[in-house]
């Protein structure tokens, strides 16, 4: 089977992007309209905010200006999403983000002036009270880095240069990479960035798994330098903003923007490093022992504990088992879900020069965008609920605040979506005493939810500590040392138990969010917080569901530490940490007895 272009796919398998906009028309109105409001806020506010009453009127208008911008820079970046090889969707995005850059630059005046003012003007216009308050507080604390008007100027308008990193990343992995079909098991099979790694890492075929890792890892060879060349260019730029703003070190200025402390971020590492690899490595070997493989390699880490046992669902298969499985959430959860599918916010479809991974955009004003690719496994069915929390979230948080307080910490933005993922498993578990059942439920957990958020993004995380502490030091990355820090992050962790095919240490080129700051680390951060807290829904149930659903309205007016609270989880400590790795160890131990009984 051929990977189709993207005009070839089924209209019913992609999103529906006129929920944003129905005609150029209707884009080309909001961008005139933005301009205008662009003019209008700079005719009537520049050099005036300097009064708490000239300084929410300006911010009144500036919450219009950005949901605006946001509806019009989302539907055309989620437009090009979908096919890197269109180019005039490319054209059309590149122009987009020119345009942000454009009119953010001229509007940069209003963070300037208003960090200029003594603390107390602030502090009177916070205490009107009223939607602009989060804004407002956000920029007293990053006052002390605050540069001057000029510079931010200056900057404002270099944003879409900042983004060439990414940019280039993204051109090289979706539009330039190629990938040749390949014969194994006497037979030929196509091969694609999202075929490899949602089809054939979990392929129970030997001889088609480990041909279809080698040839992988041949292409990404050919574009190891480039790649190490857009990342270079990224983690020098946040070392140079680092230093202009005054912070210490890469890492101070990363985790500032994220609310959160360098101890939360070295523990999520650290402990997961230490305490979870020997639980992983006996799950790597139970995977070994149940397939009868010769040798645990790393292009087998991915293999299901019982393949045989993984039915074929439809799309439709999904939505039955997730409006089930999130149920517990309530009727209002539900109905967003049977929204999401009937009104089309899912690109299902997998074609040539798409985004690979998933993601759920959610502009403020309108329902979400959800992207992934359909394979037909249960582990789509994660992957869709694991997106439908983040829709549920930003329904949730866009609802009840103002646009400036739903940019939700990216250290807790994964809980919400993870939480459904241990929802749902919670269900299935339920439905059956099999037993054969019963360990399929917990190897997708173990296999999907927790490898993926407690080992895949986690060992990113600290392979992207070790780059960072050479860049703070004064060093550059190429292709050669990245590899090297990838080899031995992975060797570390997995020990002797799995044998690191060649290819392994290209992993630093696969995934986006190394240019998305400090993010890989977030995922465990995330998981950490959904495990505790869907035990507590399972212990005390609607009272734990109703503070939980408090805690996604909140959006970003608590920082991690209190969103957490309120939910009823102390991440001040190591306790949620050890006791979410105890519970992944637990479930390992009884999947080797399941195993042992069958």
């Amino acid at each position: 089977m051929e990977l189709l272009t993207r005009k070839d796919v089924p209209e019913e398998l992609t999103w529906d992007l006129t929920a944003l906009y129905k005609t150029e028309a209707d884009i080309k109105s909001d961008v005139e309209r933005v301009s205008a409001l662009t003019d209008k806020i700079e005719s009537e506010y520049k050099g005036k905010l300097n009064t708490p009453e000239n300084i929410l009127a300006c911010l009144d208008l500036y919450r219009e200006w950005q949901q605006i911008l946001w509806f019009a820079a989302s539907y055309r970046n989620l437009a090009a999403s979908v096919d890197y090889n269109d180019s005039k969707l490319q054209e059309d995005d590149e122009a987009m983000s020119r345009l942000c850059a454009n009119l953010g630059s001229r509007l940069s005046f209003i963070d300037s002036e208003i960090t200029a003012q003594p603390d107390s003007v602030i502090e009177s216009a916070i205490a009107e009270g009223g939607p602009n308050c989060g804004y407002l507080k956000e920029l007293l604390r990053w006052k002390p880095h605050q540069l001057e008007p000029e510079t931010e100027k200056v900057l404002a308008a270099l944003s879409p240069t900042f983004g060439t990193p990414y940019s280039v990343y993204n051109m090289a992995k979706l539009a330039d990479m190629r990938f040749p079909g390949f014969n194994a098991a006497g037979e030929e099979h196509p091969l694609g960035y999202s075929l490899f790694e949602d089809k054939y890492e979990y392929d129970p075929r030997k001889e088609v798994r480990r041909e279809a890792f080698r040839c992988f890892s041949e292409k990404l060879r050919e574009y190891q330098n480039v790649t190490a060349a857009a990342y270079q260019s990224q983690v020098q730029k946040e070392k140079t903003m680092a230093k202009l703003r005054g912070f210490d070190s890469v890492f101070d200025y990363l985790l500032f923007g994220q609310n959160v402390t360098r101890e939360m971020y070295d523990r999520q590492i650290d402990l997961i490093t230490e305490k979870l690899a020997p639980h992983m490595r006996r799950y790597a070997k139970l995977i070994q022992k149940v397939h009868g493989l010769d040798k645990m390699t790393y292009a087998d880490l991915k293999l299901p504990v019982d393949p045989g046992y993984a039915p074929e669902l439809t799309i439709e298969d999904s939505r039955n088992y997730i409006e089930k499985g999130l149920s517990i959430l309530g009727e209002d959860y539900v109905q967003m879900v049977r929204d999401a599918y009937s009104e089309r916010w899912v690109d299902f479809a997998q074609n040539q020069g798409k985004s690979t991974g998933g993601f759920c955009a959610s502009p403020y004003g309108g329902h979400s965008f959800i992207l992934f690719s359909w394979h037909g496994g249960m582990s789509d069915v994660f992957t869709l609920a694991h997106e439908l929390g983040h829709a549920g979230h930003f329904k949730a948080c866009n609802s009840a605040q103002s646009i400036f307080d739903t940019n939700v910490s990216t250290y807790f933005v994964e809980a919400p979506s993870t939480m459904n993922e241990l929802i749902m498993a919670h269900y299935l578990l339920k439905t059956s005493d099999d037993k054969r059942f019963r360990r399929w439920v917990l190897s997708n957990m173990v296999g999907n939810t927790y490898y993926h958020n407690f080992v895949t993004h986690l060992l990113e995380a600290a392979y992207q500590r070790e780059v960072y502490k050479l860049v703070d030091a004064g060093g550059s990355v190429q292709a050669e040392t990245l590899s090297a820090i990838m080899g031995e992050t992975l060797s570390k962790f997995w020990g002797d138990a799995v044998e690191l095919t060649p290819g392994a240490e290209l992993t630093w080129m696969r995934q986006p969010h190394y240019y998305m700051g400090l993010y890989s680390y977030t995922y465990s951060a995330g998981l950490t917080v959904a495990t505790a807290a869907c035990r507590r829904i399972e212990r005390e149930g609607a009272p734990a569901v109703e503070d939980w659903k408090q805690v996604l309205r909140a959006g970003s007016t608590g920082t991690p530490l209190e969103l957490a609270r309120m939910a009823g989880v102390d991440i001040s400590t190591d306790k949620p940490l050890l006791e979410t790795i105890e519970a992944i160890g637990g479930m390992i131990d009884e999947i080797c007895t399941i195993t042992e009984e069958l």
